[in-house]
This record gives C-alpha cells, structure tokens and sequence, in this order.
C-alpha cells in the first residue's frame, strides 16, 4: 500500500483515496460511490437527534447528493460540510455532535474520498455515545459497500485500526 504525507500536518494519507483528476487512482464513479456511502451511515443515525437537527442537517446532506449528481460543487460541498461543523460547535449534546461530525466529513468526500473514511468513524462515535453496539453498526455499514469499493475502504479500516 503506498501513502503520502500530507505536508501541512504530516499525516499519512492512502492515496489509493486521491481521484483520478488530482493524479490518483480513484475513478469518478468509485468516488461517487464513496460519497453515497458515506452520508448514507450519516443519514442512518437520524434516528439517534431531534426533529429540527435532523432537517439541518438533511439539507447538508442534499448537498452530498447533488455533488453526485453534478448538480453541486465541491465548494458547494465544502461550504455544507462547514455549515454541519456550526452545527456541531452550537451544541453540548455529544451525540449530536458525532452526528454532525459525521455529516460534514460525508459531504467533504466530495473534496477529499478518504473523508468518507471519517464519517463513519463518526458514526460509530454517535452509536457508542447512544449507548448502542457499534459492531452492529459497523456490519451494517459495511454491508451498504458496493462492491467495487469494498476493498478499498474495507483494507483502509483495518490500517486504521491497526495503527
């Protein structure tokens, strides 16, 4: 697996997640598919915060949806994926926090795939905060992968995990 250090704060990043347009190997579709992934585990924790959280932040989440579709940008999905992060500093409600969390990093995939790597790290925060199993959610997490990016992100948790 190769890795680049990313200059600004010398984190290894798998660039096995830099698109195809950035001199990398990820495809558009594979990067749609991330994206989708990624916000579908954010939109699967709505049921953990109250009604007028979930709407902001499914209007984020649009924005997510329109990138696939080429409908919005990625500074349209920079801008939604830092409207979530006010989101998240407005409350002390730490599960609501994750999933907020969880949000923006779904719709930063649009800027950077490995984002989406993130999102569901966050909500599997937001399922342990709610006091439920996170093995539970990480198996239905994992069976929402199509299968041509299963590898990829299923190879790049486990690095996660084991660093």
């Amino acid at each position: 697996m190769r890795f680049t250090v990313n200059t600004l704060n010398n984190k290894m990043r798998d660039v096995r997640f830099i698109a195809e347009h950035r001199c990398g190997t990820l495809k558009k579709e594979q990067h749609r598919q991330l994206i989708c992934w990624a916000c579908d585990c954010s939109e699967h924790l709505f049921p953990l915060i109250v009604y007028g959280e979930v709407e902001r932040l499914k209007t984020i989440l649009l924005v997510g949806n329109e990138w696939v579709k080429e409908i919005a940008s990625t500074g349209d999905a920079r801008k939604a994926s830092m409207d979530a992060i006010t989101v998240a500093n407005e409350s002390s409600n730490p599960v609501l926090i994750a999933v907020a969390r969880a949000v923006g990093h779904a719709v930063a995939t649009a800027h950077m795939a490995d984002h989406s790597l993130i999102a569901a790290t966050y909500a599997l925060k937001a399922i342990q905060l709610a006091g439920k199993s996170t093995d539970d959610e990480r198996k239905w997490q994992n069976d929402q992968l199509p299968f041509e990016i299963r590898k990829l992100v299923l190879s790049a948790r486990d690095r996660k995990r084991n660093t």
